[in-house]
């Protein structure tokens, strides 16, 4: 119907036109002529428009940078390990989003999350009910420990959880090692004291095996490994596994786009064999599958 309309239009024009111009359309015909042939031509086409290409979102990624291996600053001072590595492999996959990381002490880092100082968290993280929560975790954990009874390395009386009976294993207050030997002794009729490391946290656990004060704790065989090497702590695992700690990225509840991403990206990097190789680069042995 607009077509139609807009043929009658010209139509009526093109009359008007001819009653009030004929003596100029005689007196020059080469320019009427090159007139319709102008009006009769095709408009040029107008250049398709071209869109500016999208600004990645930035995401700031809070850290310690004082885990060995795994967050911490090297001996020319530029932050790697395992988790930081893993973190810029990720940001390589997601062209939408730019990383940018922010280290502070651990204490503060999901503090800083739940106050939108950092959008994403990544420094080891299990799962807890309190931080659950406050927070969201994403899918697809790239961490999978195997906690065990650890014991002085000149003890070959404890072999297992069962020879702790009547015997003192130290943890630290909060963590979810204490958690899952609380649970332990509830429901085994109290076997062995459970003791709390003091505010020397991890220092104090050594100190304690150490000296005879306490006869065990629980950890995994790579913390016994570097605390070996790093701190002299005359470790050794032994028994079965007790349970196995899966670890991932934490985020705020409204980054869900972004949890998505990740855990997309984590799935391609385990599937293509990076996680493992960054594992076993860093960590000494692949921890991301179960035994």
């Amino acid at each position: 119907m607009k077509r139609l309309q807009a043929t009658v239009l010209i139509a009526t024009s093109a009359v008007v036109f001819a009653g009030c111009g004929a003596a100029q359309k005689a007196a020059q015909p080469a320019d009427a002529s090159k007139a319709a042939s102008a009006s009769a031509a095709p408009a040029a086409a107008a250049p398709a428009a071209t869109s500016a290409p999208q600004k990645a979102k930035k995401i700031i990624v809070g850290t310690s940078g004082t885990f060995k291996d795994v967050t911490f600053l090297d001996e020319k001072g530029n932050l790697t390990g395992y988790d930081v590595e893993l973190t810029k492999e990720i940001d390589k996959r997601l062209p939408d989003y730019e990383f940018e990381f922010k280290t502070m002490e651990f204490a503060n880092i999901l503090l800083s999350l739940e106050a939108g100082k950092v959008d994403l968290a990544v420094n080891q993280y299990e799962v807890n009910s309190e931080r659950q929560a406050k927070f969201l975790f994403n899918d697809e954990a790239y961490n999978i420990w195997p906690s065990k009874v650890v014991v002085n390395k000149d003890n070959s009386t404890v072999n297992s959880i069962d020879d702790l009976k009547g015997k003192k294993v130290i943890t630290s207050p909060g963590s979810n090692g204490a958690v899952w030997l609380q649970d332990y002794n509830k429901k085994n009729g109290n076997p062995f004291e459970l003791v709390f490391s003091g505010s020397g946290g991890t220092n104090d656990v050594i100190n304690q095996l150490k000296t005879g004060r306490v006869d065990a704790t629980i950890s995994t065989p790579f913390q016994v490994t570097g605390r070996n090497k790093d701190a002299d702590a005359q470790q050794k695992v032994v028994g079965p596994v007790l349970y196995t700690s899966k670890i991932y990225y934490v985020l705020r509840k409204d980054e869900t786009d972004l949890k998505s991403k990740i855990d997309e990206a984590i799935r391609q990097i385990k599937k293509d064999g990076t996680l493992a190789k960054l594992s076993k680069q860093w960590l000494g042995e692949d921890f991301t599958v179960t035994e």
